[in-house]
């Protein structure tokens, strides 16, 4: 690095203190019911790094610790039967996920999938006791196909191919498969005849809102599909809805009818009762609403409350009247709570969840909005230090995807320099989920060089109302966020003061090159085509306007991380030293895409913290 260097020694101690236990707060997630209710297993970080663990739901009982070694889980699904569990493996960090099983018991752990060390493993669903459904992207091209793994031997049977093939449902006699197919944004569902290999798309594509996300699945009846999906017959509808398609003895789909609908708020998820209602998960402003509605017309039967403002996960129990819901707020790390759908019983955290941090050193942030030059409103959630009133050193923090959407869920890094003094503001621009369908492909392709404009705005915003300090203003952001914080860093080189980003776009050209074949397919209409359009995606690159970059900029990243590549931030570091820019390249040994381990969470957060004390 050129000029100065900080760590997290230039922070008092108290400030380091308050950091370390922010983010080393433990959390449990990914909830998945026994069969009888009485268990739920779940992913915790509690030793350090994501385990398996099984606990009863009531009563005494400590969590056992299911998963071996070193082992970093991703998710977990409980068998039909309660025998046994499945759940995802990341090896070392990497994305190419392996599923491995494991008996209720803990006996019987093996691997029974994702043996290539190219390969990918996506997770689906049992369909019966001694088979489980997922995706196997193989690693050496953009396809990927279902695929139905006996669990007793490990062998296994491809279902359906042809294109990438994300699994949402199989039919009870194995005749159907429901899967996702399409590139990010433009998702839609097919029902593929098993034996024949024909792929039907479940809403036709000239239909009003025929592109559905990810989790199409089969009715009770089986001559119908329920999906999540821009809705048919809706005028200008451009929420996430619920659509019912009757569906032929031959698998050939009908004409949709929506079911549930709501102008003001996307569906994230439901759930079929056996009482004849549906349960709903809807994304209003980022904050989750749960709501029971009638199944014949959709209207409300009741809303239930939920103790945090946001479910990213949950499992619903088999006679449907409890949910176990993963649950997180600015002051609360992911944890499980016990909810009751019916009657006047109130939630309540259960006792395997991990303890808080000290809510003391955290704040609630705010919804705070403003309009764009073009009359887009625009909004984020504002955190800001107690006691504090008037401008202050300020980080805006862009968010990953560019799909994702900054919710009021647990962030430590925001709480981190929050406690070290700054106002934090996490906005969703254009190009983000939870605002309706236009919303979120307001970036795409072309449009991507009028999206950045946002950032400027957001900046001009902040400091117009009185919150932001002039000069001392620093940019952050992970993924999709710290390309974004490049962009500005290096179009608007006095916009921000300092930055810092985790995982990082520096080139969309190398990101293509580099990424997983899946991914490099699936990027084609968010980004432009890597070849067709290269010299857009040159353009739209913050490497090839390095040069103009003045202000610090910390660059983070996990040395395993295959979906952005570490080269991006790497090449863009060597970039700016030879350049006698001021740098700082932060390597996380062992770490993919997302930081999982206590250890480099508190690493990390200490770092950033300090970096932009240090410069701002």
């Amino acid at each position: 690095m050129n000029g100065p260097v900080t760590d997290e020694r230039t922070l008092p101690l108290a400030v380091r203190l308050a950091i370390a236990e922010v983010a080393a707060a433990a959390g449990a997630w990914c909830p998945s019911l026994s069969p009888d209710g009485g268990r739920v297993a779940y992913v915790t970080d509690r030793s350090g790094v994501p385990a398996l663990e099984v606990a009863p739901v009531e009563g005494p009982g400590d969590p056992v610790l299911l998963s071996g070694p070193g082992e970093e889980v991703v998710s977990v699904a409980w068998s039909p039967d309660g025998a046994r569990l499945v759940y995802l493996v990341s090896p070392g960090g990497s994305i190419c996920a392996e599923l491995h099983v494991v008996g209720a018991d803990g006996t019987g752990h093996r691997m029974v999938a994702g043996e290539d060390p190219r390969a990918t493993v996506f997770a689906g669903g049992w369909t019966g006791p001694g088979s489980y459904a997922c995706t196997i992207a193989r690693g050496d091209g953009p396809d990927a196909d279902v695929v139905l793994v006996d669990v007793e031997d490990g062998t296994a049977r491809t279902l359906a191919r042809g294109g990438f093939l994300s699994v949402t449902s199989v039919s009870a006699d194995e005749r159907f498969v429901l899967a996702r197919r399409g590139p990010r944004g433009y998702r839609h569902i097919v029902v593929v005849d098993v034996a024949t290999g024909e792929q039907r798309r479940v809403l036709a594509p000239e239909a009003a809102g025929g592109i559905a996300s990810e989790d199409g699945r089969f009715g009770p009846d089986r001559r119908s599909v329920y999906l999540r999906a821009s809705l048919p017959g809706v005028p200008g509808a451009d929420r996430a809805g619920l659509v019912v398609v009757p569906l032929s003895e031959d698998g050939v789909p009908g004409v949709g009818r929506t079911v549930l609908y709501r102008p003001d708020a996307d569906l994230d998820g439901y759930a079929l009762r056996t009482d004849g209602t549906l349960l709903a998960v809807w994304n209003n402003d980022g904050v989750t609403e749960l709501w029971v509605h009638a199944l014949v017309d959709g209207a409300v039967v009741r809303q239930i409350p939920l103790p945090q403002p946001v479910m990213p996960g949950w499992s619903l129990a088999a006679d449907g009247m409890t949910l176990i819901a993963e649950q997180t707020g600015p002051r609360a790390p992911r944890g499980l709570w016990r909810v009751p759908l019916t009657g006047t019983a109130v939630p309540g955290p259960l006792s395997s969840t991990p303890p808080r941090p000290d809510p003391a050193l955290l704040v609630e942030p705010v919804r705070h909005s403003y309009r764009t030059p073009d009359g887009v409103e625009l909004s984020g959630w504002l955190y800001t230090p107690p006691g504090r009133s008037g401008p202050n050193r300020t980080v805006v923090s862009f968010h990953g995807g560019p799909e994702g959407q900054e919710r009021p869920s647990y962030s430590p890094v925001a709480q981190g320099l929050v406690a070290t003094g700054f106002t934090v503001f996490a906005p969703n621009v254009r190009g983000s989920g939870g605002s309706g369908r236009a919303f979120m492909t307001a970036d795409d392709g072309p449009a991507r060089e009028a999206s950045f404009a946002d950032v400027r705005t957001t900046v001009e915003a902040l400091v117009a109302a009185g919150i932001a300090e002039p000069g001392r203003i620093g940019s952050h952001g992970w993924s999709y966020g710290g390309y974004l914080t490049l962009v500005a860093l290096t179009r608007w080189p006095d916009l921000f003061a300092a930055g810092a980003t985790l995982a990082g776009m520096s080139d969309l050209r190398t990101f293509f090159a580099g990424t997983e074949p899946w991914m490099a397919a699936a990027s084609v209409t968010e980004y432009g085509d890597p070849v067709a359009d290269r010299e857009m995606l040159g353009a739209l690159s913050p490497m090839t306007t390095a040069d103009r970059l003045r202000a610090p900029v910390l660059l983070a990243h996990g040395d395993r991380d295959t979906n952005v590549p570490v080269l991006e931030s790497v090449q863009l570091h060597q970039a700016l030293q030879a350049l006698g820019a001021t740098s700082h390249l932060l390597l996380l040994p062992g770490e993919g895409h997302t930081i999982v381990g206590r250890d480099h969470l508190v690493e990390l957060s200490e770092r950033v913290a300090a970096w932009f004390d240090r410069w701002l």
